[in-house]
């Protein structure tokens, strides 16, 4: 069951000057100023960016397929366009941006790149890898250890699916990372991290496991459709990677969500891994987030910035701020649905009001480039 965080937000707050939030046991941080920039508006679901060490942006608009590019000085053009098709996981190295681009209905999936005022050329077939390897389907998602007699009463046609399954054929790659030994890619249809060589191979570094079970209530019961007999009983929901970045460790930072309602109603049940790219060992290093879909990593410190999309006291979307010794968020800024984040030096950019629907459901062209510039001191330590 799985349940992709793009589905409804609402909006609320903006960025603004805010304080430092800290958890309500622990003593509280002081307040911070910030300045922010608003470098391009009307974006239409923003849910990837990658930013060169010139400050030159990329910001996908996944929905529409389009990659946009925003300079320093606020003018945009448009890298590459595929109507009709998603564009995503957009990254940067040396000169040339890489991007996924895919079918809607995820039937086909490609890692691209451009450079300069080049053309788009493939480097990868994603979807040919999922469908030969299809790394997950040794994780089995679902209820755990319910009795047949209880499975029989499911039904077989529900559109959330069999109680109990293994991972199926499916790609989204959702982020990326270009590094001089490839491309990593956080694909969150095969609940995995893949590395695409620059000669086109892909491989399947990590694959994330499913979630600690969540017990079954008589509410989620109801909710969801499940018969009586289920309550009481465990669930493991998928774990379905949303970025990858690199830390000063050399490891690979992930966030991930947990595949099925990603607001609040279970819990907070966001997490952000690492996975050692040469052997892909795993270890958690943060949990408690709501709508984990991205992060950034200073690479000085160590700490780790997290996008929840529906963060915060209301369900909004908020920045937090990991410490690299701490396995808890220590600080909150408060943004409106936050998509994607990045570092460069100590400046933040971020993408906000990414999916905030209308009164009907429907997505709106309101999404920001923001740069955000630190000017307290709390805040720098944390960036380095």
């Amino acid at each position: 069951m799985k349940k992709l965080a793009i589905t409804a937000v609402t909006a609320a707050a903006v960025l603004v000057t805010a304080a430092v939030a800290a958890p309500a046991s622990a003593a509280p941080a002081p307040p911070i100023s910030i300045s922010q920039s608003t470098l391009a508006t009307g974006l239409f679901s923003p849910l990837s960016l990658a930013v060169d060490s010139g400050g030159v942006s990329y910001v996908t608009q996944n929905f529409i397929g389009v990659l946009t590019r925003v300079n320093p000085d606020k003018t945009t053009s448009t890298v590459a366009s595929a109507p009709g098709e998603e564009i995503s996981a957009v990254s940067t190295r040396n000169g040339t941006v890489y991007y996924a681009q895919l079918a809607q209905d995820h039937s086909n999936a490609f890692l691209m790149s451009v450079t300069g005022q080049g053309a788009p050329v493939q480097v990868a077939d994603l979807w040919a890898h999922e469908n030969t390897t299809n790394p997950d389907a040794s994780n089995t998602y679902g209820f755990v250890g319910l009795p047949q007699s209880c499975l029989d009463q499911f039904d077989p046609a529900s559109p959330i699916g069999p109680p109990v399954y293994t991972g199926i054929v499916d790609t989204h790659p959702y982020a990326s990372v270009a590094t001089a030994a490839g491309v990593y890619v956080a694909d969150a249809g095969a609940n995995a991290i893949l590395r695409v060589g620059y000669d086109g191979s892909v491989t399947t570094t990590a694959v994330l496991p499913p979630t600690a079970p969540t017990t079954v209530t008589a509410a989620i019961a109801t909710e969801f459709g499940f018969p009586a007999c289920s309550v009481g009983s465990s669930y493991r929901f998928e774990g379905v990677p949303t970025d990858v970045e690199v830390g000063p460790d050399g490891w690979l930072y992930v966030t991930s969500l947990p595949g099925g309602p990603e607001d609040a109603s279970l819990g907070m049940r966001g997490s952000v891994v690492k996975v050692n790219p040469s052997t892909g060992q795993l270890r958690t290093v943060a949990t408690g987030f709501v709508g984990s879909t991205d992060l950034a990593v200073s690479q000085q410190t160590g700490a780790i910035f997290v996008t929840e999309l529906f963060g915060g006291p209301r369900g909004t979307g908020q920045v937090s701020v990991v410490l690299p010794w701490g396995g808890k968020p220590v600080a909150a800024l408060p943004v409106t649905s936050p998509a994607t984040i990045e570092l460069v030096g100590t400046s933040i950019y971020v993408t906000r009001d990414a999916f905030v629907p209308d009164e009907m459901g429907a997505p709106q062209p309101i999404g920001k480039l923001t740069k955000v510039t630190v000017s307290s001191p709390l805040l720098k330590k944390y960036l380095g």
